[in-house]
């Protein structure tokens, strides 16, 4: 094989540049491409969320995937994506079996058999609220409810100065503000979360890093009944690790994630008062290079809400109610 060919192909991965590396592959005839070279083009199209032909092509090369895990853990995430998880379940394992604790596979994994434990939780609490004389009634779901049921009290708030969004308190500078954090700072916090932080998350961390707004209510309406509740958050994590509220600070993500038992779908970015719940960003639809979700956990049942389609969003709609 081309060495020359290998080593342009690498270096488009590392610029993103997807696109140029499908089509360098694809005017080699199938014939001629060998093992490495349709990996190279089903991670491409994987990367270009093309998940239906990144399948097509790994499975040309299944009998030499088979023992593989970097083959295995590439066909697992193209399935995982198309919403297919129990292909996506098998091929995770098999990829844990052939190289162990592997931290994105067993990320995966987790995803997955999370979303099959809530999938058992949801159908068997509609089989308990729609049960009647050994029959299912339709439409006895349970009722979604609101986060929070009742409009907050914030009298004790600070009135926001016009037009200002930080409330830089003392308790906002000792444990949220950080300096404004160098390109450098921003890969290292990106390899250590194992998740790229979105574009509009970064650009706001860049003018002001990390704290507590002076609007910190998300309102949250009950379909189901029409009552409006809220989501309060304490303040935003910024991006470092020297604050104790910053992503990877004492009281970062993980640190949040891991004790706290935390679905493991993304990046906390900010905390709900006395450990309620946390705000983060969900990377389960997006994939790492997309723009992840906004949604809130709840610590006692772990029920995923979501909020906002994209943090820029969440930050819009965050307001101060009256």
């Amino acid at each position: 094989m081309n060495e020359e060919l290998l080593e342009q192909l690498e270096a488009w991965h590392e610029e993103d540049e997807y696109e140029k590396i499908v089509h360098a592959v694809q005017e080699i005839p199938a014939e001629e491409r060998d093992y490495e070279l349709v990996n190279h083009l089903g991670r491409a199209l994987n990367n270009l969320e093309r998940y239906e032909e990144a399948i097509e092509q790994f499975l040309t090369v299944a009998d030499e995937g088979e023992d593989d895990p970097l083959w295995q853990y590439r066909i697992g995430l193209a399935y995982y994506y198309l919403e297919q998880y129990d292909k996506a379940e098998q091929a995770f394992e098999r990829s844990d079996e052939l190289e162990p604790g592997d931290e994105d596979t067993l990320e995966f994994l987790e995803w997955i058999r999370n979303r099959d434990e809530q999938d058992e939780d949801e159908h068997e609490g509609i089989l308990e609220a729609g049960e009647q004389d050994g029959e299912l009634v339709e439409g006895s779901a349970e009722e979604p409810r609101a986060t929070i049921a009742s409009v907050p009290v914030v009298s004790s708030d600070p009135v926001p100065v016009s037009g200002e969004f930080w409330n830089d308190s003392e308790l906002a500078l000792e444990q949220y503000v950080s300096d404004l954090p160098s390109d450098g700072l921003i890969e290292s916090v990106e390899e250590q979360l194992v998740f790229r932080l979105p574009a509009s998350y970064i650009e706001m961390m860049k003018e002001h890093n990390g704290g507590i707004p002076y609007n910190r209510f998300f309102p949250v309406t009950n379909e189901a009944s029409g009552e409006t509740g809220y989501v309060e958050i304490e303040g935003i994590l910024g991006i470092g690790r020297e604050k104790r509220h910053s992503l990877c600070g004492a009281e970062g993500s993980w640190v949040v994630i891991e004790r706290d038992r935390y679905p493991e779908i993304g990046v906390i970015i900010a905390k709900a008062p006395s450990e309620a719940g946390v705000v983060m960003l969900d990377y389960r639809s997006s994939g790492n290079d997309g723009e992840p979700e906004v949604v809130y956990v709840d610590k006692a049942e772990r029920r995923i809400t979501p909020l906002a389609p994209n943090f820029e969003t969440f930050i819009q709609g965050l307001i101060r109610p009256e």
